[in-house]
């Protein structure tokens, strides 16, 4: 029986303003509160609400049947918190019916996972924490930003503890193979892997509303049975895409949400059923491993990390942000931090980008790649200066060194307690829950009788008049 795993990501960019030379050691907000108000109030409206809104009806209608999964950057949602709570409210709603899954991620949409090993645990765990809090539950599959994944990262995620991770079905990675299977990590078979379905997924999130594509118009029976007619032994397929896609790359008026609306009722009709990742990767097993040895993702016709690091500028801020990722861990201030949160995501070095693109790329406020750099640069030797302020460049390396191990070593003794509490707890309801059951079934105590017990001091006073007379 085949099986459509659908999923959304939900990431809002943070826009930087405009800031100068002169700005740097005299001013340190780097955001353009007008800008990202603006822009995530638009997507709110033309995209997130409706499509939410729409899945919500689906899961309604179809009850059991229907399933989704969905990521949440941290800073995107931050941004939700403050400008478009409805947003987070309608995905809470969702969440109550229990059939939908959360993601993890990096908190920022960064790049960590291509610096720093520790950096990149921390952002994942961040995110983590922060779904746990919204929606209850603590996700155990991984989406890293934009699908990035390797076998080093693959390795990293089941040491983190992930079941599994979503990443992309690349030909150069694939060759012969079918991304309609389940897969495991070489460098760790307890991690399976779920690879994206590009062409469907691109049928819906880039070319749907193209009247010059050969298949426009697409309906959703043809769409399911492009999917019923695969091989019988390709069982899995992939659907993922940005959850912006519905309204803002295919706007409302192309009718996506109606087509989308219509795929449950045609792939039930055909057998077809839908999964959340975690249901997946509990009932089916992999078929064999996949080898990864070079970074990939879901982004442009390469399918590589070239768009963020493909050119001598990006590969110049890169190694300049995560230069004091150490020192920004044994710093802990909170405003660091969410500059930090902010100034790691994705976007900032997709505009630097010297390489076309078919998909059309928005610089905003830049006028070019070099224009993004210098941008960038000038907020990021600001940022870099306070942070040097906090934890001073003349430390000596052993110092920072000792200082690093003693957090960590902090970090697993947390964890190594955290751990033992649960389980304390765990054995305490135990406990309680055999001593209410004895209690339960021991014969109930005979009271004494209130009569007699008011008879003896009656006695007493008698025995005390006879010997007085």
């Amino acid at each position: 029986m085949k099986t459509i795993c659908l999923y959304f990501e939900i990431h809002q960019i943070t826009h930087l303003r405009r800031y100068r030379f002169f700005d740097i050691g005299t001013d340190h907000y780097y955001y353009d509160d007008y800008e990202n108000e603006r822009s995530i109030t638009d997507i709110a409206e033309r995209s997130y609400m409706p499509a939410l809104e729409t899945i919500h009806n689906m899961i309604k209608t179809h009850g059991d049947y229907f399933k989704v999964a969905f990521s949440l950057s941290g800073v995107g949602m931050e941004q939700l918190e403050m400008y478009t709570p409805q947003v987070l409210e309608k995905l809470q709603e969702l969440n109550e019916t229990g059939q939908v899954e959360f993601l993890a991620e990096p908190y920022s949409h960064g790049l960590s996972s291509l610096a720093n090993e520790e950096t990149f645990a921390a952002d994942v765990k961040k995110q983590a924490d922060k779904i746990q809090e919204y929606f209850g539950k603590r996700p155990t599959v991984l989406r890293n930003s934009s699908l990035i994944y390797s076998d080093d990262i693959g390795a990293q995620a089941a040491r983190m503890g992930f079941k599994g991770m979503l990443t992309e079905g690349a030909k150069h990675v694939l060759g012969w193979k079918s991304p309609h299977y389940v897969y495991h990590c070489c460098m760790a078979p307890d991690l399976k892997l779920l690879l994206r379905d590009v062409e469907l997924s691109d049928d819906l999130s880039l070319r749907f509303n193209n009247s010059d594509w050969s298949e426009y118009p697409l309906f959703a029976d043809t769409y399911v049975n492009k999917i019923a007619n695969l091989p019988e032994g390709e069982q899995v397929i992939n659907i993922f895409m940005e959850l912006s896609a519905l309204g803002i790359a295919q706007p409302l008026s192309s009718g996506i949400l109606g087509f989308l609306e219509a795929i449950p009722a045609c792939a039930k009709a055909k057998g077809i059923t839908f999964a959340t990742p975690t249901e997946i990767f509990m009932k089916t097993k992999s078929i064999g491993e996949i080898t990864v040895p070079d970074t990939l993702s879901w982004v442009d016709e390469e399918r590589d990390c070239s768009c963020w690091l493909g050119n001598a500028m990006q590969h110049e801020a890169f190694t300049k942000l995560y230069s004091v990722a150490d020192r920004i861990r044994i710093a802990d201030d909170p405003r660091i931090n969410q500059d930090w949160d902010y100034l790691q995501a994705s976007n900032n070095f997709r505009f630097m980008t010297t390489k076309p693109s078919n998909v059309g790329l928005n610089r905003g406020i830049y006028s070019g790649p070099f224009d993004a750099f210098t941008n960038y640069m000038n907020i990021l030797g600001d940022f870099i200066t306070r942070v040097n302020h906090l934890y001073p460049l003349d430390i000596e390396n052993d110092e920072l060194d000792k200082l690093l191990t003693t957090i960590r070593n902090q970090g697993d003794e947390i964890e190594m307690k955290d751990k033992e509490i649960t389980r304390l707890k765990a054995k305490l309801e135990k406990l309680q829950a055999a001593e209410a059951a004895t209690e339960k079934k021991a014969p109930a105590k005979k009271k004494a009788a209130p009569k007699k017990a008011a008879a003896k001091p009656a006695a007493k006073a008698a025995e005390k008049k006879e010997e007085k007379k």
